[in-house]
């Protein structure tokens, strides 16, 4: 199916070099997919240390929960290849939920 632009308001369908360069730049954005759910990922595992790391403050001593759930997080990386990287981005989609956009996977609920 061909592609247009918009060229000094008049749409202009893509010439075939265009087509071609609009081709490769959408393959090159599927192609690094994985690499920004790892980065996503990467990101909350980041936030959900910070919130603990009040923990790991000489003055207070770390449960043994909480210390293996941090772990579990700096292990994810190595835990879950990118098959997994959907799963654990996963977000509850039920807007009736007071859980609303929160993530699902077990792996981001810090121990009690």
């Amino acid at each position: 199916m061909p592609r247009y632009k918009m060229t000094d308001g008049v749409k202009v369908q893509f010439t075939a070099e265009e087509e071609t360069a609009r081709d490769a730049e959408e393959k090159a954005w599927a192609d690094a997919s994985n690499t920004r759910k790892l980065a996503e990922i990467k990101k909350i595992r980041l936030q959900k240390l910070k919130e603990t790391d009040y923990m790991a403050n000489s003055d207070y001593t770390m449960p043994s929960n909480i210390k293996t759930w941090r772990q579990s997080l700096r292990d994810i990386p190595s835990n879950y290849d990118s098959s997994k990287y959907d799963e654990l981005l996963a977000r509850n989609a039920d807007k009736s939920s007071l859980d609303y956009k929160k993530l699902t996977h077990s792996i981001w609920t810090k121990p009690s």
